[in-house]
């Protein structure tokens, strides 16, 4: 049976059809070129990092440890309407700072971690927190997740820490711990948040965490004297300084804070020059902290660790005496490098008036979106284009909670090119999508190699990324 005009019919239908395969087609061109490109940077990456090693090297690691209880931000800290400011603070003392504080920190999308001075606001947290759904307990602290990492690359590691036997037991059985029991492990307060969250008119630019402590054991660095006592019989071929920021805001008796840190700068120079010595930055907030750092830890190292906001902070107390709290959370890489290279010169430069003092000859910048690691020609670290691919590679494998990286769970922010410097005319380094780590020298003395990271876009934890990462970049270079 046939329908008056019905050819037309079905002539019109099948140019809709046609025509939505040719749209589908169309909209989905350049997520398949988008597939192939990050198909090609995970491979790069992943034929990058592979390095030869002689032997394992001995890492020591300090100080302390805590256990860290994560949270969804959102259920302990529901939207407030009436926040009078947002704001920066060096310690919190009541609910209404730690509002103001998390506001200031999650808009910027900046991690920060701040002392609570007031120990029963701080358990009534605990308290709470640990009745959420998405509460979990996990081993906390710079060192212990540094420790591990270093282990799980391969490498014989000393952690120093104070811990009770529940804690130890969850700790990897290779590790080699001293440093005593305690009856009470410090706990840290992690409030998580995703990227583009919504917390009332606020919206966080990347995912991160505001972390929040009252610790008792790790301000004073009570393991300190026992790793002291077992650095020689171990010889590390480096020793990690970390865990410091846990200072910031603790109300220490008069001048024991700088003889703690006195401490360390002993600990240091005790190290024969074969041992290297990595510091890992971290939150500070205080400036006179930062100075006592300045003098007493900075100038004895070979090698900093940091991310952007830390980078920033250092460069401002270096050219100006003072901090900043927040910083760009995605720096240009042209940014980030001036930057590097500034601090490298103006620690080179005070070091060199600072009896017994190190040469710098490493720095490491994890940011979001990429890995950059500075090296002094010639130096003894080694494989830095590994080491910034492995950084790269555990950014994703860390964040995302798996060992196998993912690209339908990943993104580049990474443009596909990049200038080396913000001054006109510098160089332009394309990323070659196969081969994704670009590694240069500059006269003199610097190798920069700059790896793109494939961002986790379903991150399970960012708390200990950084730690990570760090020790995930110096592994290969020992």
């Amino acid at each position: 049976m046939s329908f008056p005009g019905g050819s037309k019919v079905i002539s019109v239908g099948l140019f809709c059809s046609m025509l939505g395969i040719l749209i589908a087609l169309f909209l989905s061109y350049p997520n398949d070129v988008l597939v192939k490109r990050m198909n090609k940077v995970l491979n790069g990456l992943l034929e990058a990092e592979k390095f030869e090693r002689l032997a394992p090297p001995k890492v020591a690691v300090g100080y302390g440890a805590c256990l860290d209880l994560v949270v969804d931000a959102q259920q302990l800290l529901p939207t407030v309407d009436d926040i009078d400011a947002r704001e920066n603070f060096d310690y919190i003392s009541s609910m209404e700072e730690l509002y103001q504080s998390y506001s200031y920190y999650f808009q910027h999308g900046t991690a920060a971690e701040r002392y609570i001075s007031n120990t029963t606001l701080f358990n009534e947290l605990i308290t709470k927190a640990a009745s959420l759904p998405s509460s979990r307990y996990s081993v906390g602290g710079n060192a212990p997740v540094m420790a591990t990492r270093f282990a799980l690359e391969g490498c014989s590691v000393m952690l120093s820490t104070l811990a009770t036997p529940s804690l130890r037991e969850k700790l990897l059985p290779d590790l080699q711990i001293v440093g005593g029991e305690t009856s009470h492990d410090d706990i840290h307060l992690i409030l998580e948040y995703k990227a583009d969250e919504e917390w009332g008119h606020l919206k966080a630019p990347r995912a991160n965490r505001f972390i929040v402590h009252n610790d008792k054991n790790n301000p004073l660095i009570t393991s300190l004297e026992e790793l002291d006592s077992n650095l020689g019989d171990f010889g590390p071929d480096l020793l990690v300084v970390s865990g410091l920021q846990m200072m910031n805001g603790y109300p220490f008796p008069s001048g024991v804070r700088e003889e703690r840190i006195e401490k360390i700068r002993e600990q240091i120079n005790k190290q024969p020059s074969s041992t290297r010595i990595h510091f890992e930055m971290a939150s500070f907030t205080e400036i006179s902290l930062l100075d006592e750092l300045l003098s007493n830890v900075i100038p004895f190292s070979n090698s900093l660790g940091m991310n952007e906001i830390e980078l920033e902070n250092l460069l401002s107390i270096l050219k100006y005496g003072n901090i900043s709290y927040v910083s760009d959370s995605n720096p240009r890489v042209a940014t980030v490098l001036d930057q590097m290279r500034q601090v490298y010169k103006l620690i080179t430069d005070k070091s060199r008036n600072i009896k017994n003092s190190r040469m710098l000859t490493r720095l490491h910048v994890h940011t979001l979106a990429y890995q950059v690691i500075l090296t002094t020609q010639p130096s003894r670290w080694k494989h830095s284009r590994a080491a910034a691919a492995r950084a790269a590679l555990t950014a994703h494998r860390y964040i995302c909670g798996t060992s196998e990286v993912d690209v339908d769970r990943a993104k580049l922010i990474l443009n596909e090119s990049f200038s080396t410097s913000r001054i006109i005319g510098s160089r332009r380094v394309s990323i070659i999508d196969d081969s994704p780590v670009s590694c240069w020298t500059e006269s003199p003395q610097f190798e920069i190699c700059v790896a793109p990271v494939l961002v986790c876009t379903s991150p399970r934890q960012t708390a200990g990324g950084g730690d990570n990462i760090s020790a995930a970049g110096l592994a290969p270079q020992l």
